[in-house]
């Protein structure tokens, strides 16, 4: 299977990330096994989680996403077939939150122990904290970088002029630099990404693992109307999706998912993947049917014409 280099990073991953943000919230322990166990036997190597993942759900605190996977690394043995990649800076209780170095030193240790491993193969940086100086946050990863605790480190949720930033910092002071770029970025959410971020991440050789890849699950085609939405805990975060430019969308899906005899989440997926500057899209499963029609995406080689029809149905 194709393997694409995580920024300058000598990481290489297949161009496909499975998103954890659903273990321990839409999947329990025992289902999240069975489709990382199944993941694995695909030949797919990259997991991206968070430490917050999933404190959204009653009853959680976050730091569940991480413990089911450490769980399934110590059950399974397979660390050394997996890049785990996860972040940190969102908040995770009372002052537990941002980039200081104080609070990174906390909570990669944290993390750590949670996924019971030694390393964490990629450290993202969950969102920009512009209280904390750049310079600090930089030189604790470089810190953790040399102590063996981490190996690459990225972004999320970054603007361009913040990420040039970042990398100027590095430069200047020798230090570690961000390797990717985590943004929101599918076949309908393509604007501030493309006119944002991408030229930057084109210049300084970023890689990119972008999220919402199928836009909370409306590119699959499930929710065609209103009265969808109530399909999946998820449904109401497509409600903005339903609209002339949405539709369009689909109706183009429809016509390529027709021509090449599959699914219109697999389609999108693979507009994603077929563009130059993307590494692996993240996308999440809960059963293993829906892991192998998602991961179908990655047999699939978009010829001109229909890539040319998905863009001209979504150009904004």
């Amino acid at each position: 299977m194709e393997k694409r280099e995580i920024g300058k990073t000598g990481i290489m991953v297949t161009p496909f990330a499975f998103g954890g943000n659903v273990f321990g919230w839409t999947i329990d322990e025992p289902t999240s096994f069975s489709i990382l166990d199944a993941f694995v036997d695909q030949g797919l190597d990259f997991i991206d989680t968070a430490d917050v993942y999933s404190a959204w759900k009653p009853g959680n605190k976050g730091g569940e996403s991480e413990t089911i996977i450490g769980n399934w690394l110590k059950k399974s043995g397979n660390r050394d077939k997996v890049i785990i990649a996860t972040k940190v800076g969102k908040p995770m209780g009372e002052n537990k939150k941002g980039l200081s170095k104080a609070y990174i030193t906390q909570a990669v240790e944290a993390s750590l122990k949670r996924l019971q491993t030694d390393y964490i193969d990629l450290y993202q940086s969950h969102d920009d904290d512009k209280n904390t100086p750049l310079l600090e946050t930089l030189e604790t990863y470089t810190d953790l970088i040399k102590q063996g605790k981490v190996r690459a480190i990225g972004a999320s949720n970054y603007e361009g002029e913040r990420l040039k930033e970042a990398l100027q910092v590095s430069a200047a002071n020798g230090l570690a630099a961000y390797q990717c770029l985590q943004p929101e970025y599918n076949l309908y959410d393509r604007e501030h990404y493309e006119k944002e971020l991408e030229p930057v991440c084109l210049e300084n050789n970023i890689g990119v693992i972008n999220y919402y890849s199928l836009a909370s699950g409306f590119l699959t085609g499930k929710y065609r109307s209103e009265s969808d939405l109530s399909k999946s805990p998820r449904g109401q975060g497509v409600k903005k999706y339903l609209n002339d430019r949405g539709y369009k969308i689909l109706a183009a899906l429809d016509e390529v998912a027709a021509e090449y005899q599959t699914m219109p989440a697999s389609i999108a997926l693979a507009w994603v993947i077929a563009r130059p500057d993307i590494t692996a899209p993240i996308a999440s499963a809960t059963s293993i049917k829906q892991l192998q029609q998602t991961t179908s995406a990655l047999e699939l080689k978009l010829g001109n014409d229909a890539i040319d029809k998905l863009n001209k149905a979504s150009m904004y």
